[in-house]
């Protein structure tokens, strides 16, 4: 009986153990089976929109395209698009699939380079990188099946009693709301820290650096000097030149107490208006009475977060604005401050004063607040002086973005340039040169030359020499100075545009590119025609402007014709239309000669900091010699490609081309093949420009 008891007991203890492990067995397979869900992304989507720190996504077909663009190698700017870069390092191909994309901090260079038939380009710096790899999850992180996007045109989502703006991409089915909080985006979990968001708190400084000098008794060497009542008493244009002398006792004159608690970030978002080209500041809906009742400002202790970057306000000191349009000036500065919102993970500021010279009154770590910042702003000196912009553009150059001066090397660097009226030096070099180090520069503009003062100005358009995009984006011109706090929001809100802020020198505008065009008689209507087609789908893959890339045409036979110049037209469809506008010439083949005339008619008027390209195409071979004429505009600096089609010569088109010939060289056995090079030759173009010290 005690035999078949302990026997009873062991079959009762085994089958309970094996009813245990069959059901760890099923969780387990239960388990294995549930598959992480993959958002899917769109070709044109950006690291930089995406909030979440690391996720898992898939991406669909068809993003191998030159719009996708994509910056840097390995290590890529968040500003690039996902999908093509990971095109770009070899993850996927062209047909799509699943990709693992880790956010990590910002780097002070990204180099392009040619890769799996993806043009990657080169960026100074930017506040943010991303590295891809393959689609696998890693081991203890969560990856999210929504993602989060960050977006200027989001909606607002009440969330208790705090406004957030945040847009989520659906990828799922719209849950019910029985499951739609517990599908709340999760964001991986990970042990380590990326230093990138990471940001501690600084403390604040309680006093400024300021180097200004006392304002002298006296105010020699004006150019000129505003009256000092209000406009519209007894003012004119003319006495802006007249020196006033003081008679110890000013008439004080009613000040408008505009003061704007600015909203918060959030509100930012919902407020502004999107900027279109040509659209003024001034009808952009902001009516006096939204002005006068702005919304409360939260409490945001490391600052608005969607707004990274280091701010320098060179500040207009110069005795031509008067001591009572600086205190506007100095008001606008507070606003503009209270509305970023100043903070350590979030814009910083600092200010420049110019006059004879620049100096700084604070940098960019003094202050981690706005409410410091705007008290230290109030308590800042006019120095006087003239209105030396380019000599500050200089300074801030080479002085205010350091890392000592608290560069962060991630967050973009923006510089606000205050101007009454205009500046007494020149700009135009000092500009370009700021932008070559990556800085984006603004221009706040404020009564302009009247008609009769036009001649005083040392340089026309100066604004638009200094900008890096002259389409009104990076310029703003405010009428009077009591209209300036009208511009706050707008200012603010382009600012932060990070989208917009890539004002670095590409291979797509940097160049004056200059077509020469084979028009003679064995060329025909039909197929000239189709050549001009090809160079209107180069044309167009550029960034056209006067401050970035620019295009001229020659036609040639035995005889020359400049068809425009690299200054005639300034913006991509005045191109494209004076393309399209060219007449066939016909006649002989001189491509000597015409080497020759494009490189004294275009390339002689080039600008020293542009690229210089030559781009022919022909279809035969020449009458007259070509070799000595492409050398001596090679040894001119300009970049030969050449373009053969059906009879043209090969010694001919590698005489003509630059060295190595053979990515400088095509030839295509007829007219209708043309534009299998046109990715080619743009691709090749980019290389060069990648692997050259710039001019």
């Amino acid at each position: 009986a005690l035999l078949t008891m302990k026997a009873t007991v062991v079959a009762t203890f085994f089958g309970v153990f094996l009813t245990c492990t069959y059901t760890a067995k099923e969780a387990t397979k239960k388990t294995k089976k549930a598959k992480l869900y993959v958002p899917q992304i769109d070709c044109d989507v950006k690291a930089g929109k995406i909030i979440n720190p690391e996720f898992i996504a898939k991406c669909p077909p068809g993003c191998q395209d030159v719009k996708y663009r994509v910056y840097g190698t390995d290590i890529y700017a968040s500003f690039s698009s996902v999908c093509n870069a990971a095109i770009h390092s070899g993850i996927i191909d062209n047909t799509g699939g699943k990709i693992l994309v880790q956010k990590v901090a910002g780097h002070s260079g990204y180099r392009g380079s040619f890769s799996n038939g993806v043009r990657s380009l080169s960026l100074p710096r930017w506040r943010e990188s991303f590295l891809v790899s393959e689609g696998k999850p890693r081991k203890g992180v969560t990856y999210p099946s929504t993602l989060e996007y960050s977006s200027s045109k989001s909606t607002a989502v009440k969330s208790g009693k705090r406004d957030t703006t945040r847009k989520e991409h659906q990828t799922t089915p719209v849950p019910t709301p029985a499951t739609q909080m517990a599908t709340t985006t999760p964001t991986p979990t990970t042990t380590t820290t990326d230093p990138s968001t990471t940001v501690p708190q600084p403390t604040t400084t309680p006093a400024a650096n300021r180097t200004t000098a006392a304002p002298a008794k006296t105010r020699p060497g004006l150019h000129r000097v505003r009256d000092m009542a209000f406009r519209g008493t007894s003012t004119s244009s003319s006495n802006r030149n007249i020196l006033r002398h003081s008679t110890g006792a000013q008439h004080q004159e009613p000040v408008t107490t505009f003061q704007r608690a600015a909203s918060s970030p959030v509100h930012l978002a919902m407020e502004i208006d999107s900027w279109k080209p040509g659209l003024s500041i001034f009808d952009t809906g902001f009516s006096s009475k939204d002005e006068l009742n702005p919304k409360p400002l939260d409490s945001i202790s490391q600052g608005n977060q969607n707004c990274k970057v280091d701010l320098s306000f060179l500040m207009d000191g110069s005795w031509s604005i008067g001591k009572r349009r600086f205190q506007l000036q100095k008001r606008f500065l507070c606003n503009v401050a209270q509305a970023l919102g100043i903070g350590s993970a979030g814009p910083l500021m600092g200010i420049v004063q110019y006059g004879d010279d620049p100096s700084t009154e604070f940098n960019l770590k003094t202050y981690a607040n706005s409410k410091d910042l705007r008290n230290a702003v109030e308590k800042i000196q006019q120095k006087g002086g003239l209105s030396n912009v380019g000599k500050a553009l200089s300074f801030v150059n080479k002085n205010f973005f350091l890392d000592a001066n608290g560069n962060r090397g991630g967050a973009p660097n923006v510089v606000v340039v205050m101007v009454d009226g205009w500046p007494t030096d020149r700009v135009e070099e000092a500009s370009r040169l700021a932008r070559e180090s990556g800085i984006n520069i603004f221009f706040v503009t404020v009564e302009a030359a009247a008609q009769s003062e036009k001649q005083s100005v040392i340089e026309p358009n100066f604004v638009d020499k200094a900008v890096c995009r002259t389409n009104g984006f990076y310029s703003i011109n405010v009428p009077s100075w009591f209209s300036l706090h009208k511009v706050v929001q707008p200012l603010v809100k382009r600012v932060c545009d990070t989208d917009q802020l890539a004002c670095s020198k590409t291979c797509l505008n940097a160049a004056d590119i200059g077509f020469v065009i084979d028009g003679s008689s064995s060329v025909g209507t039909s197929n000239f025609r189709t050549v001009l087609q090809f160079v209107a789908n180069i044309s167009k893959e550029f960034e056209i402007s006067d401050t970035d890339t620019r295009i001229g045409a020659v036609q040639y036979t035995y005889e020359q014709r400049l068809e425009f110049s690299f200054d005639k037209y300034s913006t991509k469809q005045d191109v494209l239309n004076a393309i399209k506008r060219i007449s066939y010439w016909s006649g002989g083949t001189s491509t000597g000669a015409a080497i020759s005339y494009a490189s004294e008619q275009l390339f002689s008027k080039s600008k020293p900091n542009k690229r210089k390209i030559m781009i022919l195409i022909t279809d035969g071979r020449s009458y007259d010699d070509v070799s000595m004429p492409a050398m001596a505009a090679h040894q001119n600096g300009v970049i030969a490609y050449s373009i053969g089609v059906a009879w043209a010569a090969p010694d001919e088109l590698e005489a003509i081309a630059s060295d190595p010939a053979k990515e400088h060289s095509f030839f295509v056995d007829e007219f209708d093949n043309l534009y299998c090079y046109v990715n080619q030759l743009i691709q090749n173009i980019c290389t060069e420009f990648n692997s050259q010290p710039r001019n």
